[in-house]
């Protein structure tokens, strides 16, 4: 498979910040990759240069072997990008935006592909309607349906279902996952680490502008170490001995834990000493390691 995106030691810096340190990535040809980090962690800023909306101070990205700067027409009629903030023209009905965007691209009697489109993403029944009187959910279904009205090979998603509603997600995912299968090559960002696992085939980790991690989802999951004991204390208090298996802290829920252990022989130890210290349990289950586990262990810089 050739490269859909090449990233080659991008760097990008706002006067004492440095956003982008350096980072190289290759996304290969209808590959459901997923692009993970914090808030700050760069994604928004590399995202931006993909798109040839921020020119980067070192380094180089191609779309498909076209550069963005040098050759940025070709490399984005390659590229379908749909940002996190919604932002769209209030006078104009959703057909009417859909056929404005697909004029940007060259595009003449595209209504054909605008209606697969409304029809796949549940938008048909609000073709005629303003785009300033739609809700949240709607604009943001109409975001993603710009970027696809050209029919790009490669498609960014930057947070597409950031608070909205669960049929929007499925309608999305199920559209999504169908173009990916027909080939075309798919970058995720999103905190609902839930979905990225379920839906990528390989995910990069930024931490302050730096790949902290990238790998195949099925190695990354075979690499987090051992699974985790839920328990809900109905009174009493977490022994200091058993501090040290936290997986993660639970500000807003301060009698749940979550604690790290690699095996069942793990699991009765840790009962005895809770019964030990008085603490009496409402709720226990254990869970195997997930995406979130991997990505909370990476960004305190714990070795997987």
């Amino acid at each position: 498979m050739s490269a859909a995106i090449q990233i080659d030691k991008v760097e990008k810096s706002y006067k004492s910040l440095k956003a982008l340190g350096g980072v190289s990535l290759t996304i290969e040809e209808g590959e459901f990759f997923g692009l993970l980090g914090p808030n700050g962690a760069g994604k928004t800023t590399l995202i931006s240069t993909i798109a040839g909306l921020i020119r980067p101070d070192a380094g180089s990205v191609r779309i498909h072997g076209h550069d963005v700067t040098r050759d940025f027409r070709k490399a984005r009629m390659s590229l379908g990008v749909v940002p996190q903030e919604l932002v769209f023209d209030p006078f104009f009905t959703v057909r009417e935006t859909l056929r404005l965007q697909s004029g940007y691209f060259g595009l003449k009697n595209n209504d054909k592909w605008i209606d697969e489109v409304m029809d796949n993403l549940d938008l048909t029944n609000k073709a005629d309607v303003n785009m300033r009187a739609l809700s949240g959910g709607m604009k943001r279904r109409v975001l993603v349906a710009q970027a696809l009205v050209h029919k790009p090979p490669v498609i960014v998603l930057d947070e597409p279902t950031a608070g909205v509603d669960v049929e929007l997600r499925q309608t999305l995912w199920k559209f999504i996952s169908r173009l990916n299968k027909e080939g075309h090559t798919v970058v995720l960002t999103t905190h609902y680490l839930e979905e990225a696992q379920a839906m990528c085939q390989r995910v990069a980790m930024l931490k302050l502008g730096q790949v902290v991690a990238q790998d195949s989802m099925s190695r990354l999951l075979r690499r987090v170490s051992g699974s985790q004991l839920v328990v809900h204390l109905k009174s009493g208090a977490l022994p200091e001995g058993l501090r040290h298996l936290i997986a993660h802290d639970e500000p807003e829920n301060p009698n749940r834990f979550s604690l790290r252990v690699n095996g069942y022989d793990e699991v009765e130890p840790i009962l005895a000493c809770l019964r030990e210290a008085g603490a009496e349990i409402d709720e226990m289950q254990l869970q195997q390691a997930d995406l979130e586990d991997i990505f909370i262990q990476i960004m305190e810089g714990r070795t997987l």
